[in-house]
């Protein structure tokens, strides 16, 4: 899949149907953090159309294990930091060169 255009939720969509899953089995696979249990069909129908996004760095690192998709691809989709890496430094200059070479190296 390509980044270029492609959507959080397209992207969720698109590797859904590859590994053959319906929403409701692929919502039984993705796990909420702390209270256990899985999301919701409906919750999952409205990311995959765009209309909610994953609501925790949790979620993307379950439905990246779950449908076998780059964890780093999907971050970038949903537009987020991890909050770990996010959290490991409070140095702007050190953000602002790694942002740049970020963005340099998706524009080659």
């Amino acid at each position: 899949m390509s980044a270029s255009g492609v959507t959080f939720g397209e992207a969720i969509s698109q590797a859904r149907k590859v590994l053959g899953l319906n929403q409701k089995k692929l919502a039984e696979r993705v796990m909420k953090e702390e209270a256990g249990g899985s999301i919701s069909p409906q919750y999952l129908n409205d990311i995959e159309h765009d209309r909610r996004s994953p609501t925790s760095d949790h979620l993307i690192r379950e439905f990246a294990t779950v449908l076998n998709v780059d964890e780093g691809y999907l971050f970038v989709l949903a537009g987020k930091i991890p909050d770990d890496l996010r959290k490991s430094t409070n140095d702007a200059e050190r953000i602002v060169a790694a942002f740049k070479k970020f963005r340099e190296t998706l524009t080659e």
